[in-house]
């Protein structure tokens, strides 16, 4: 762990609410999964990290929350800030209490509880309760139909109704930033835009920070301002989300207009080691 010393970005934009730099993830000691990833994330933004199965996301998103303890990863290259502030070494617990939040992907709701008991376990570290009783109000408000369901034990309700206790239980943390992975999963077209809409609805009025991991490139170059693409553990593309969704290689691998004698992005574009931001 040497080549983590990073505690500070003093020469990042005071724009850039989150820094990934050039970090590699390494699962059961010998797994080599990132290689060299790095990314900025605009404070107030939308920002997506796009890839298919398996291309890194979800794993770039739990080495930011530090989550990757439980399943046997670590971060053994590179840094990761936040606010300016190195992280590496926070707990998910201090993270949250920083206002760090990852939505996972499955949703993962406690099916034996309430929907407002779920929505209530993301105020634990919370002590002002006539606060967090106007959040739940404000829940509500984005997600309606929980406020319907508010009675219901979430085991039995539906998938679109879980993801969105699992964002509104991420909303109870009151926090800076949401880490969302995957909200589209084994969702109906139709359930996804409306998920789609309700956070970008969160990001413009509450100003919270979305980082996005998402397969569904089509919807998450509509609601996100910046993107990055991985595969096979590296970034091959980044740019606006306008650029994205003009770009030919964009168009043929990642939005369904398929081409021939290539298998995938790596064949149209180079791997490059990811810059350092020193």
């Amino acid at each position: 762990m040497d080549d983590i010393k990073m505690a500070k970005n003093e020469t990042s934009s005071t724009e850039d609410i989150l820094i990934v730099n050039n970090i590699e993830v390494v699962y059961s000691h010998v797994i080599l999964v990132l290689k060299g990833v790095s990314l900025k994330v605009k404070k107030g933004g939308i920002t997506a990290l796009l890839g298919g199965n398996g291309a890194g996301k979800s794993t770039t998103l739990k080495s930011i929350s530090n989550l990757l303890a439980s399943e046997r990863g670590e971060v053994t290259k590179g840094s990761v800030t936040f606010s300016d502030e190195y992280i590496h070494d926070l707990d998910p617990a201090q993270l949250v209490k920083k206002g760090v939040i990852q939505v996972m992907e499955g949703r993962h709701c406690f099916e034996h509880l309430t929907v407002e008991e779920n929505l209530l376990t993301g105020a634990y570290t919370r002590s002002n309760s006539k606060e967090v009783k106007d959040d739940l109000e404000r829940v509500y408000n984005y997600f309606p139909r929980l406020r319907e369901r508010r009675t219901s034990l979430a085991g039995y309700t539906s998938g679109g109704e879980q993801q969105m206790i699992a964002i509104g239980r991420a909303l109870m943390a009151h926090p800076t930033m949401i880490l969302l992975d995957e909200p589209s999963m084994g969702l109906a077209p139709q359930l996804v835009k409306q998920i789609f809409e309700i956070v970008a609805e969160i990001n413009r009025k509450e100003g919270v920070t979305i980082l996005l991991a998402e397969q569904n490139t089509n919807i998450a170059l509509q609601y996100s301002e910046y993107a990055y693409i991985l595969e096979n553990g590296r970034v091959v593309m980044e740019g606006s989300a306008e650029s994205m969704r003009d770009n030919e290689d964009v168009k043929e691998f990642y939005l369904g207009i398929s081409g021939e004698g290539r298998q995938s992005f790596k064949d149209v574009k180079q791997y490059r080691r990811r810059k350092r931001w020193l």
